[in-house]
């Protein structure tokens, strides 16, 4: 067993309170749109991802094994180290969270352990080549893989099956939803989760706990799997609205196509130790969904506020572990004052959320913000598809006034028939 000294117990806790911000943080990954699409109820569908999310937890250690060996020198690492990183990350998902943003909780973590460890040891301490080998490349790769397999899969789907709405038709793209929205869920314990027990693993190294070089314990394993299945099953709703219904309007065979690629590109990812964002590639997903359908649009305005918070992650989350790290480096007053920082900005933070609450009972709400400019455009070139043709032969007639035992029964008129 290993021997825990009181700052090492700080940073498994902390390193676990991640963990659970991660689960409510990306629970829109895998159920925003099976969500918006009525494919399942909002509590039971957080439900069945906070479970697969737990199983998956098991499947893999390779992406654990990338950022407990091979993102930064773990032998030049101490504790207070991994603590500063973890209030970074921590702070950054409470941040993008309270806004509705989709951002990413696996960069917010590297990030804020970047920036902890230059601080600390400088920038020879961390391994440029798999920063951006196995961090940066898939970063910018993935989601453009996802949305153009999305789009793809998207356009194909309707293409085989013609203009079909019948109630069948809905019903197995929903199912198909279900399936695949479950896939997304075990792709994130499989991947996300793994960050967690990376962490936890490289603190054990740090503080001398256990042997360098050496794969997570199991209790650590089962830990970060609880960990992000009960911060799943909390429910990110605020995130969860923007995934389905601000980014597009998705039909269920959309959320379908736009699920399976997401589920393809992170199992791939997990298994050659990519510490893929899933947020990042089901917001491509989602995106390339919404443009794959004919008539199909995005909200450009929500996908470039999207952006802007994926472009800042890295280096916010790094500016706050190294500021923290600094602190920390004054001694056990230091590392008391960064911890009841951090307590207090959550404190704040879940404070300010409170003001407009956002739950299963409204999640679903309709989105309220105009097209902009760009969706407009591409409304006007590619236009939705005709509904049912308006039966213009007869000249307009009127059906008789409203009578007094029928008092809904108005006047109507049908429009004259086309003048050629």
């Amino acid at each position: 067993m290993e021997s825990f000294s009181l700052i090492l117990a700080i940073v498994v806790v902390t390193a676990l309170a991640f963990d659970f911000t991660n689960g409510f943080h990306d629970t829109a990954n895998a159920m925003a749109t099976t969500i918006s699409t009525g494919a399942l109820k909002p509590k039971i569908a957080v439900t069945m991802s906070a479970a697969l999310n737990l199983v998956g937890a098991f499947l893999s250690v390779e992406v654990a094994n990338t950022i407990s060996k091979g993102l930064v020198d773990e032998t030049g690492i101490r504790p207070e180290v991994i603590f500063a990183a973890l209030v970074g990350a921590i702070l950054w998902n409470l941040l993008t969270w309270l806004v509705g943003l989709p951002s990413s909780s696996s960069h917010a973590l590297m990030g804020g352990l970047i920036g902890a460890t230059v601080a600390s040891a400088g920038l020879g301490a961390v391994h440029g080549d798999v920063l951006v080998t196995k961090v940066l490349l898939p970063a910018v790769a993935a989601p453009i893989v996802a949305g153009v397999a999305s789009m793809l899969a998207t356009r194909f789907s309707y293409g085989i099956g013609g203009q079909a709405e019948g109630e069948a038709t809905r019903k197995g793209y929903r199912a198909g939803q279900i399936a695949s929205a479950g896939l997304v869920s075990l792709a994130h314990g499989t991947n996300d989760a793994q960050k967690t027990m990376g962490i936890i693993t490289l603190a054990l190294i740090a503080g001398g706990a256990i042997a360098p070089g050496s794969n997570p314990p199991s209790w650590v394993i089962l830990s970060a799997g609880l960990a992000i299945a009960l911060g799943t099953y909390i429910g990110g709703w605020r995130i969860i609205r923007t995934m389905g219904k601000g980014l597009t309007d998705l039909e269920p065979r959309q959320g379908f196509a736009a699920q399976t690629s997401a589920a393809t590109a992170i199992l791939a990812s997990s298994h050659l130790g990519f510490s893929l964002s899933t947020t990042h590639v089901v917001s491509g997903s989602v995106m390339g969904a919404g443009l794959g359908r004919k008539g199909g649009v995005v909200r450009w305005s929500t996908a470039t506020r999207m952006f802007l918070a994926w472009a800042l992650t890295l280096p916010a989350a790094a500016l706050v572990g190294a500021g923290a790290e600094s602190v920390t480096d004054l001694g056990d007053w230091g590392t008391a004052a960064v911890a009841v920082f951090l307590i207090a900005a959550s404190a704040a933070i879940w404070k300010i959320s409170r003001r407009e609450v956002v739950d299963h009972t409204n999640v679903v709400a309709e989105n309220e913000e105009p097209a902009g400019v760009v969706t407009t455009a591409i409304a006007a070139v590619i236009p939705p598809p005709a509904g049912p043709a308006l039966d213009l032969s007869f000249p307009a007639q009127a059906t008789g006034p409203a009578s007094a035992a029928d008092p809904t029964h108005a006047a109507t008129a049908t429009p004259p028939a086309a003048t050629v």
